[in-house]
């Protein structure tokens, strides 16, 4: 059987006019800004009209860690929303912005698969509305200023070899992490160390993904700590007198991204940190717009659950205010498989064995999510026609045991009509509010008290191991009064642990932390292990060289 591509199946759609889904919403005409006749931009003045107004239910869909097979978790989350508008509830998807690096590198696109895709998907991977330009942008103005200052006389007394502030650009591009600048003489500024991170690490992306309104993008832009005196006294933006200018740079991609799903559900796409290396959620504004103009709102965190749903609950429902009334745990049997230690050739092959070996990967991630975080589970899996019955009972009744209903879901193929079953069930568990929300620790607690919380708890890990630069950092950022803000893990996707080799549910393993800095403006402090980087490299083969446009503007190779 021959199937059609991701993008095939896009550019045949028909879509509506951007105007008709902001309509099905509601939304005023004053408050749309069209991008073209299919995106728009919604001004977040909206939501001073909607305070008053409660929230529909907040949907958080997660995952197991990620493998080679495919777990299909934002393919899911968008065939999920498309199931519950068939099933009678207003439904509003919240998603992340993609990324270029990946979009050119591994991925090829991000924008859900099959029949339960985010459209028009050509221009959501691409440059979209711009954002991510702008953040980009906004990034690298904060690093000229630093290093003009430097170069007009340094009145702050900065230490060039202290300066944590890196340039930015959304490509994964290994070349630029490293780098040495202010070369060739004086009028060409300081030498010095150097380096890019994607934009999608930047700190610019974290604040603009957690902030309210402009006052407080402008408030959080101030408190951006670039790097250090000579004596070790922090350096911020606002001594910079940079906020003003940052702000006014993003003040549009601060408005969230209107779009529509393959059946005209309407979605949100704005922001896109990763999840590895960031924390890994769209925008609050976003998600406060969606959940005020629908009765479910159905939102992605990246990645695996000990990554992207431990940062969605710990951050940003901790900053926001929010708390998920359900979870979705997405898996595929191929994936558990892999878990199991399956050759990725033998994958479509029953194996029970295996898949046993395998589950415990997902066991875990349910108990992390019913148990450590008191949320109402249900888990979806993602079928795929080498699935036979026997593999399915097995996944159904370990997850019985925990107390957690399994769900199909066939949206890949069929899309809304495809998660009927598993829309059903989230509706089920929404209503019948068992929420017994909590956190995995207290912003109260000291720095290594929260690592090792999250290390010991969520990653199921017997302790950690720190270097003797991250004890450094630990103390000193305890002593600036940094330690009681929540900390965003950098780490590995494939395995609990901080190596990507061990699969399945470790726990004999310490977490090795290498590095501790603040990203006061986000609010949070990043703790970096093993050897996570936040600058990508392209593949040996990357999906670029597959990607091509043909002289009617036809774009193909996005999958």
């Amino acid at each position: 059987m021959t199937f059609k591509s991701d993008i095939e199946i896009a550019q045949e759609s028909e879509l509506q006019v951007v105007n008709e889904i902001a309509d099905k919403l509601a939304i005023p005409d004053k408050y749309v800004e069209n991008y073209g006749k299919y995106k728009a931009k919604i001004d977040y003045k909206i939501l001073e009209d909607l305070k008053d107004k409660p929230n529909g239910k907040l949907v958080l869909v997660t995952a197991i860690n990620p493998t080679p097979a495919g777990e299909g978790k934002t393919t899911t989350t968008v065939g999920l929303g498309d199931a519950l508008m068939k099933s009678g509830k207003r439904t509003v998807i919240a998603l992340r912005e993609p990324s270029l690096g990946p979009v050119f590198g591994v991925k090829g696109g991000a924008a859900g698969g099959g029949y339960a895709q985010v459209v028009p998907m050509e221009d959501i991977n691409l440059h979209f509305t711009g954002d991510l330009h702008a953040m980009g942008t906004a990034n690298n103005l904060l690093a000229a200023l630093i290093d003009n200052h430097i170069h007009q006389g340094n009145r702050l007394g900065i230490d060039a070899r202290k300066i944590t502030w890196k340039r930015a650009v959304d490509m994964n591009d290994r070349q630029l992490r490293y780098i040495v600048s202010g070369l060739n003489g004086k009028a060409n500024g300081v030498p010095r160390e150097d380096g890019f991170d994607i934009t999608v690490a930047s700190e610019i992306m974290a604040i603009l993904c957690l902030s309210k309104d402009i006052d407080d993008l402008k408030e959080r832009i101030s408190r951006i700590v670039i790097g250090y005196t000579y004596d070790d006294k922090p350096v911020t933006a606002a001594e910079l007198n940079a906020q003003g200018a940052l702000a006014a740079l993003l003040k549009d991609a601060l408005k969230p991204n209107l779009v529509q799903t393959l059946e005209h559900t309407p979605a949100f796409i704005h922001g896109g940190p990763f999840a590895n290396i960031a924390h890994g959620c769209n925008s609050v504004m976003a998600t406060r717009m969606a959940l005020k103009l629908s009765d479910y709102t159905v939102t992605e965190a990246g990645f695996g659950a000990d990554l992207g749903a431990e940062k969605f609950i710990d951050i940003k429902c901790r900053m926001a205010g929010l708390a998920p009334d359900v979870v979705v745990i997405v898996a595929t049997i191929r994936a558990l498989k892999h878990h199991g230690g399956c050759p990725k050739a033998e994958l479509g092959t029953e194996n029970l064995e295996v898949l046993e070996k395998g589950l415990p990967n997902l066991l875990k991630h349910i108990h992390n999510i019913t148990k450590v975080f008191g949320l109402p589970a249900v888990v979806a899996i993602n079928r795929f026609p080498t699935d036979t019955e026997k593999e399915l009972e097995l996944v159904y009744s370990k997850c019985k045991e925990l107390g957690v209903n399994v769900a199909l879901s066939e949206v890949w193929s069929k899309g809304g009509d495809g998660g009927k079953e598993l829309a059903q069930e989230v509706i089920r568990l929404a209503e019948e509010k068992t929420n017994t929300f909590t956190f995995s620790y207290e912003a109260e607690n000291g720095i290594k008290e929260k690592i090792e919380a999250i290390v010991t708890k969520v990653y199921g890990g017997n302790g950690v191991q720190y270097s003797n630069n991250a004890q450094k950092e630990i103390a000193q950022l305890e002593a600036l009064g940094y330690g009681k803000l929540p900390i965003c893990m950098a780490k590995t996707q494939y395995s609990f642990s901080d190596d990507p080799g061990k699969l399945g549910a470790p726990s004999d393993f310490k977490v090795s932390i290498s590095k501790v800095k603040v990203s006061a403006g986000a609010g949070f402090l990043v703790v970096l292990t093993g050897d996570i980087m936040t600058m990508p490299g392209l593949p040996k083969v990357p999906s670029a060289e597959k990607i091509d446009i043909d002289n009617s503007g036809k774009i193909s190779g996005l999958f």
